[in-house]
């Protein structure tokens, strides 16, 4: 595995490749690699002759308050375990590198009202910055496809729209959550959690599955199904941000002939904020 900071090498090693004929996945990270970011190099493998793995901790999209100070880097040790899983790049590059002239004159990209709702309420600079630095990778990278997690879905659905809008030729393929054996997914946020708030937060999980019972089971009383959720987080004593039920492809409230559904929370527990979903097929 080679170890890349700079776009030019980068782009040389691709084009390296583009010659024999190869093809290219991307999985952006911000490090801190787990087991479910394993699952996402697994099947990008499977997707593609060559692995490229980004890590950068992306300050645009962290806000004032946000943890990108605290967030973990561990880039020696993710690099020993990209090179174990068979990626082929790893691509470390600096600030500096990314946005030469600095954040505060950066170009953006942004997705309106899907960047808006949900996780954007409580970070509203948040998905900016994910889309900024996404189609940044993208330019530079031009990967045939790209992975990313479903645990991560209102994030999922605006890059699927800002690859449609500007007709970006890369299939982006989602990875399942990974999840503990308590239900909690997988993230590097969930060491801030205490051994008593790892005890509450699979609640997260189950009041999701709770109300996908109920859909299945023919209720469609969907804002009395959210206030459930909502108040199922607050007894377990999480801050719940929001408990929705949309459509998975637009994140628009559902009718009564919505066949694909996606429920999504947010909530913070003591220094972690929290995400989860799941889809419904009706």
């Amino acid at each position: 595995m080679k170890k890349i900071t700079d776009i030019s090498s980068l782009r040389n090693e691709v084009e390296s490749w583009r010659q024999v004929g190869e093809s290219v996945a991307l999985v952006p990270t911000m490090g801190n690699l787990h087991k479910g970011h394993m699952n996402l190099f697994k099947l990008a493998h499977e997707h593609a002759d060559r692995l490229i793995v980004s890590i950068f901790v992306n300050p645009t999209q962290f806000g004032p308050g946000d943890d990108y100070a605290e967030y973990p880097r561990t880039l020696d040790a993710d690099a020993r375990r990209l090179a174990r899983c068979g990626a082929d790049i790893l691509f470390s590059p600096s600030a500096e590198e990314i946005y030469p002239e600095g954040c505060e004159q950066m170009t953006s990209v942004s997705v309106k009202r899907l960047s808006d709702m949900f996780c954007g309420v409580a970070r509203p600079e948040h998905f900016e910055g994910v889309t900024s630095i996404v189609c940044r990778l993208f330019n530079i990278v031009a990967p045939d496809v790209a992975v990313f997690g479903q645990k991560d879905y209102q994030q999922l659905v605006i890059l699927r729209r800002m690859v449609s809008d500007l007709h970006i030729p890369v299939k982006i393929i989602t990875g399942q959550t990974q999840r503990e054996k308590s239900g909690l997914a997988m993230s590097s946020r969930n060491q801030y959690l205490s051994k008593e708030e790892q005890k509450a937060a699979p609640t997260i999980y189950s009041a999701l599955a709770d109300c996908r019972k109920q859909l299945l089971v023919g209720r469609r009383d969907f804002l009395s199904l959210e206030a459930e959720g909502l108040d199922r987080l607050q007894a377990a004593g999480l801050d719940p941000e929001f408990f929705a039920i949309c459509r998975a492809a637009d994140l628009l409230p559902p009718d009564a002939g919505s066949e694909r559904l996606v429920i999504l929370t947010g909530a913070r527990l003591g220094a972690a904020r929290l995400i989860d979903n799941v889809l419904v097929e009706l």
